[in-house]
């Protein structure tokens, strides 16, 4: 008898996603700090992390995701702008960047057919379950309004962590933004991951499917079991 294969979770590639892109640099420029490394260079040397995760893949002919491609384009541009107005600075309206350009591609998802949050629920069950989505999305209104308001709020929280990067970029000592900024980003993130968690299980309860499709949306019937005999005969 075959054993269903193993759906893989978002976990793990999120987690090497937020070592690489966040953690590593972070802990990198505070190290070359630490060695009277200039701030400018620091940030620049910290913030090639996820460009050289991007050659790697492209070395090994792995496929690149368009995200890493976006970030090492960003990285590039900062560099050379930085290096002609001279302003570490710049290099911290890297991150800034990156949050409005999500911020911006998810909410301008609402004026397409289907929103970030439908593609993001496909990414989750797989594709696999993507068959069973189309047709409760083409079916099912409370699903449709659900999803746009979780890209709303995706969308709305990636904004608002660019609005809040942009003030403390620009008036924050230097060797604090990082930090600063990770810890601003993870609260932002947080909040949206629970605010998401708890609607999801709102609405799981309320129309008994799942609203990312991380879960198969249909149950099976519920099976009374048989009376057991008490023991006395008749």
């Amino acid at each position: 008898m075959t054993q269903p294969s193993r759906r893989r979770g978002p976990w793990g590639p999120l987690a090497r996603s937020l070592t690489i892109n966040a953690v590593l640099p972070l802990a990198l420029f505070y190290v070359l700090r630490a060695q009277g490394a200039e701030q400018w260079l620091a940030l620049l040397l910290s913030s090639a992390v996820p460009a050289l995760r991007v050659v790697w893949t492209v070395a090994t002919g792995r496929r690149t995701d368009s995200i890493d491609l976006f970030v090492a384009g960003l990285l590039a541009i900062s560099a050379a702008t930085s290096l002609i107005s001279g302003s570490p600075r710049v290099l911290l309206l890297k991150d800034v960047g990156m949050s409005v350009a999500l911020g911006a591609w998810i909410t301008g998802s609402l004026l397409t057919q289907r929103p970030f949050a439908y593609h993001f629920g496909i990414r989750l069950g797989g594709e696999t379950a993507a068959t069973e989505r189309d047709h409760l999305w083409q079916t099912t209104p409370a699903l449709r309004k659900e999803l746009r308001k979780l890209t709303a709020l995706w969308g709305g929280g990636q904004l608002l962590d660019a609005t809040v990067g942009v003030i403390t970029a620009l008036t924050l000592p230097v060797d604090v933004v990082p930090l600063i900024g990770r810890c601003q980003t993870a609260v932002v993130l947080g909040a949206t991951v629970l605010i998401t968690l708890r609607r999801a299980r709102r609405f799981r309860a309320r129309h008994g499917i799942s609203l990312l499709g991380s879960r198969p949306s249909h149950q099976e019937p519920h099976r009374p079991a048989l009376a057991k005999p008490t023991g006395g005969g008749v």
